[in-house]
């Protein structure tokens, strides 16, 4: 992932999240996304981790009754163009709603968009 400092960063607001979306061949976290995926585009564009949340993340009781569907640190699926689009330093990232995040997924490598 490109060097940031929190000062590069968007603070997502009210229900809000932020997602980085993997970089072909580095490591974000613990998993390492190899340069032999078929492209980038294809899993990058559905798969994302969670960096951070607004404030209002799954607070709304009555469309999120078993609370929240995930947390930061997590990869999660969602749509393809999903959210607003834009790069710091070269590296993807995504604001998106709390209600955008599809599913959790333990290891991105394997998901590949259809």
């Amino acid at each position: 992932m490109a060097k940031t400092n929190k000062t590069t960063m968007p603070v997502p607001v009210g229900y809000q999240m932020l997602v980085a979306l993997p970089p072909q061949g580095e490591k974000i976290g613990n998993v390492f996304i190899p340069d032999d995926m078929k492209s980038r585009e294809h899993t990058a564009s559905i798969v994302g981790n969670i960096i951070a949340m607004g404030p209002d993340c799954y607070l709304d009781k009555a469309k999120f009754p078993t609370g929240p569907w995930c947390k930061i640190g997590d990869w999660i699926l969602m749509r393809s163009y999903s959210g607003t689009r834009f790069k710091i330093k070269g590296h993807e990232f995504r604001i998106i709603n709390d209600d955008t995040a599809q599913a959790v997924v333990n290891d991105p490598r394997f998901i590949e968009r259809a």
